[in-house]
């Protein structure tokens, strides 16, 4: 049975295309706000880590009613450390809008996202957003988007996909680039044209493949997926399987049933093939379970996630300051935290070490890791990572590992220091191109290469540069590089830092805290110039004479200090580092504390070599 009054896309695109803005136009012309309901910008973007940073990091679901036709939306995340949010997704629906900026085009997010796509043999709209822009390129961007499907071999059918011009903040689209559009109708009616109705077995036995997990503290844990084959109902007793797990065969019965209307779940007694459900009352569901009918258990097939490519040890805090600002610092509470996150985020890996007290964690990058110590540290943990490592395959025989494709855009004048750097970090160039008075580089660079780039790449930009990168594949080892270039400026004792101190050591570097911040002895408070550690003593007062007063402290001048987010924090650290993270403070530490012994370490690691 042809289900043509439903439709299920998913809009994929790079950070920062304007998917999520495109969805609240869509929201409003659809009428799903009442016309007096104040609406903030970006709806989709619920988290408040997300509104505070302007992306997205979790796939959501709304739905949109035109014509009689309801069509399920899935909002995806741009950046690619969450791309296995937009993998997992893609079983969910039958055609993706492909969001490419009419000023950048298709950047490596887009190319990762759209292979995807062509691998599960989805049908495509090419939305190109912006196209108010006063820098659009819409005759190139259209070339860039067809060189992009011919590189990824796709189909004729693909190839011909229809394009519709948007600009996503105005509310309008068209599809001819000589009439001005009025509203999103024009993309509504090709979403209905193009997009194939789901041909749905709705008189087979249930069948639900969940690709995404909720939690509500009133009535527990929540799977959301695209019901297969059959029909489902409130109350119906159920078997959940897996695929890749044919022993895991648990019985249960589907508690609440909802369907997914505007941005609410209403609760509804029965659904069929072909719709997005959201179901309780089986506490251990996990994405890529089946949950079917028990006369037919037949699990059904999960994309395959990407393997993480980066890893960091999250331990116990401690440090001397250990256990004064945080409330779940305990090795269980840490455990059992890391643990639930793997029920939700497929690109998460947590493994045991040797140690009772600390756990490698994989993800995907840099960000993916920074945003799951960010949500710890709201909720009340105190721990700490260490410095971010890419993750080595041994591939016949040879060590890999993990090359990333990079794209950065830069003022003409800037291009030196981007291949100096690239130079430097064993990246090769890929594709060299004049953008109006930019030039847009490609390279592919080593993972490892990229770690702590972005500080000094927005340095020699002059803060105008544009870099993004994606994971390409893994590649021979391609030798030693070196980390950071610099130094630490390391405390030589506890205590509070003072003016007169820190105007002592202001001189030996770049200082991270200010007058009255409690340190001690091997935390981390500034960044030395030089390539070695200098011990600095910011606690140390002036002594008292006769002559001497401590109001003349008073005129001591300190630099205002340089405050390091987590993201700086974690580019920063080296290897004998680690970051102590708290629900109040961020502070870099020395993995050996006491400065002899750290002394004596370094001369036994010299004397190896």
């Amino acid at each position: 049975m042809l289900r043509n009054d439903l439709r299920n896309v998913a809009i994929i695109a790079h950070v920062d295309h304007g998917k999520t803005t495109l969805v609240d136009a869509m929201l409003k012309q659809s009428h799903t706000f009442r016309d007096n309901q104040s609406v903030e910008e970006r709806v989709m973007d619920s988290n408040a880590i997300e509104r505070e940073r302007g992306i997205t990091i979790l796939a959501k679901n709304t739905s949109i009613n035109y014509k009689g036709v309801k069509i399920n939306v899935v909002d995806t995340p741009g950046h690619a450390d969450f791309s296995g949010e937009v993998e997992r997704v893609m079983m969910m629906v039958n055609g993706v809008l492909v969001l490419v900026d009419a000023a950048e085009g298709p950047m490596p997010q887009t190319r990762f996202v759209v292979q995807k796509a062509l691998e599960m043999g989805h049908r495509l709209i090419i939305v190109v957003n912006k196209i108010d822009r006063p820098d659009a390129r819409l005759n190139e961007v259209q070339d860039e988007i067809l060189e992009l499907l011919l590189e990824l071999d796709a189909t004729d059918d693909q190839l011909l996909s229809p394009v519709v011009w948007c600009s996503g903040r105005d509310g309008t689209a068209t599809l001819d680039l000589n009439e001005n559009g009025k509203d999103l109708t024009p993309l509504f009616e090709t979403i209905l044209n193009h997009i194939k109705p789901m041909d749905a077995d709705t008189q087979g036995k249930a069948q639900i493949l969940v690709s995404s997990i909720d939690y509500n503290d009133y009535v527990g844990r929540i799977g959301i997926g695209r019901i297969e084959r059959g029909e489902i109902k409130q109350g119906q007793a159920v078997t959940v399987c897996n695929y890749n797990n044919l022993q895991l065969k648990t019985q249960g019965k589907i508690a609440n049933l909802y369907q997914i209307e505007g941005l609410n779940r209403t609760q509804c007694e029965m659904a069929k093939a072909g719709d997005i459900v959201c179901f309780s009352g089986l506490e251990k569901i996990n994405i890529g379970d089946t949950v079917c009918d028990p006369d037919c258990v037949e699990p059904h097939k999960f994309v395959k996630i990407t393997e993480p490519t980066v890893e960091m040890t999250f331990s116990v805090n401690d440090s001397p300051f250990a256990g004064r600002e945080g409330k779940l610092v305990t090795t269980r509470h840490i455990r059992d935290r890391l643990f639930k996150e793997l029920l939700k985020d497929v690109s998460l890996r947590v493994e045991e070490t040797g140690s009772a007290d600390s756990y490698r964690v994989c993800g995907r990058g840099e960000m993916h890791l920074s945003i799951l110590i960010e949500n710890m540290r709201r909720e009340g943990y105190e721990f700490q990572v260490s410095t971010p490592r890419v993750m080595f395959k041994e591939i016949d025989g040879v060590k890999c590992e993990p090359m990333e494709r990079l794209i950065v855009d830069v003022p003409d004048d800037a291009t030196g220091a981007v291949f100096q750097s690239m130079g430097n970090r064993k990246g090769e160039l890929l594709h060299m191109s004049a953008i109006g008075s930019r030039t847009r580089l490609e390279f592919i660079v080593p993972a490892r290469g990229l770690f702590g780039y972005k500080s000094e790449f927005l340095t020699s930009t002059k803060g105008e540069g544009v870099m993004s990168s994606v994971f390409f594949e893994y590649q021979p080892y391609k030798g030693e590089l070196q980390r950071r270039s610099t130094g630490s400026l390391v405390a030589f004792e506890t205590g509070e830092a003072v003016t007169y101190g820190l105007f002592n050591a202001q001189g030996r570097g770049t200082l991270f805290i200010g007058a009255g911040t409690p340190v001690y002895e091997g935390m981390v408070i500034g960044e030395s110039p030089k390539n070695e550690d200098l011990n600095v003593n910011v606690c140390k007062t002036k002594h008292l004479t006769n002559t001497r007063s401590s109001a003349s402290d008073d005129a001591l001048r300190l630099i205002t200090p340089k405050k390091m987010s987590l993201e700086e924090c974690l580019e920063f650290i080296g290897d004998d580092e680690l970051l102590e993270v708290t629900p109040k403070n961020i502070r870099v530490r020395k993995r050996i504390l006491d400065s002899e012994l750290r002394a004596k370490a370094r001369a036994k690691e010299k004397k190896g070599e």
